[in-house]
């Protein structure tokens, strides 16, 4: 199971930081990843982190923007989001998986219940 956190109402320009908290799984045998749904639109990457940390992926659309990062001592996922934009506003889901691309929603398994981001210009 995944729980994200993190989101809010930010002003364009400034950063929030979401967290994925997971429970009743081996975390840390999982690749994390972060998508994200703006309204009337599809699901899409945006970030993932391989299971030891070591390989991270983004979007064009958030890199060096955008940071993700994983502890898995504590079952948890970050993504770190600076100099957010306005169309950076969605619902952002976090999800485990490892089968398959990482830049593809069919190779995630477990997906957490979405946090909102709004970025207001």
């Amino acid at each position: 199971q995944l729980q994200a956190s993190g989101g809010g109402l930010v002003q364009a320009g400034g950063s929030l930081r979401l967290a994925c908290a997971a429970s009743g799984r081996t975390f840390s045998s999982y690749v994390m990843g972060w998508f994200r749904q703006a309204p009337g639109k599809d699901r899409v990457f945006v970030a993932a982190i391989n299971w030891r940390g070591g390989s991270t992926y983004y979007a064009d659309s958030v890199k060096d923007r955008f940071t993700i990062s994983r502890d898995n001592a504590k079952n948890t996922g970050y993504l770190q989001m600076n100099s957010l934009k306005a169309e950076d506003t969605a619902v952002y889901y976090c999800a485990a998986g490892g089968i398959g691309s990482v830049y593809h929603r069919s190779s995630y398994g477990s997906w957490g219940q979405g946090t909102q981001v709004t970025v207001s210009s």
